[in-house]
């Protein structure tokens, strides 16, 4: 077996693994798709109060058995955003996006779209991304009313 022979096997092999890959991503393309109609389909606007909020893993949550059995077994060991919140007279332990974990505030009412157990998105308050943008819309405006007339210049517009 010579140089020529390893080399085209290592190239047949790799060729393979790429139209794996690809066909894999594509189907769970589809998936979450169909994932995200369902969410859509399901959400509800609610208010909360957010008692806690956690990075564990679901085994360690307080979910009900019956919801604990249906999730995947991967997803049994990785760690996931969990929100212990009061729903009316209920206390719940629900999922967090994960975009959306990082805005939600501890001790606090909000305004939250619910699909379930599942906190899909906050109404009337912004994402971390969103305020990281108009923070560098903010400094990009304040940096040219200050070579266009000096501080006040924003404040005519």
């Amino acid at each position: 077996m010579g140089f020529l022979d390893i080399l085209v096997l290592v190239g047949i092999i790799i060729i393979v693994a790429i139209v794996t890959i690809y066909f894999l991503n594509k189907w769970a393309g589809k998936k979450y798709a169909d994932q995200q109609q369902m969410v859509e389909r399901h959400k509800q606007t609610t208010n909360i109060y957010i008692i806690d909020k956690k990075k564990d893993k679901v085994t360690n949550a307080n979910f009900p058995k019956a919801m604990a059995d249906q999730f995947p077994k991967m997803s049994k060991l990785v760690k996931m955003p969990i929100v212990k919140a009061k729903i009316g007279p209920q206390i719940m332990t629900l999922l967090a996006d994960r975009d959306i974990y990082d805005a939600l505030p501890v001790k606090k009412n909000v305004t939250v779209e619910l699909a379930g157990a599942y906190i899909v998105g906050i109404k009337g308050m912004k994402t971390q991304a969103e305020l990281a943008q108009q923070r560098k819309e903010r400094r990009k405006d304040g940096s040219e009313g200050e070579t266009k007339g000096g501080f006040f210049a924003r404040f005519r517009k």
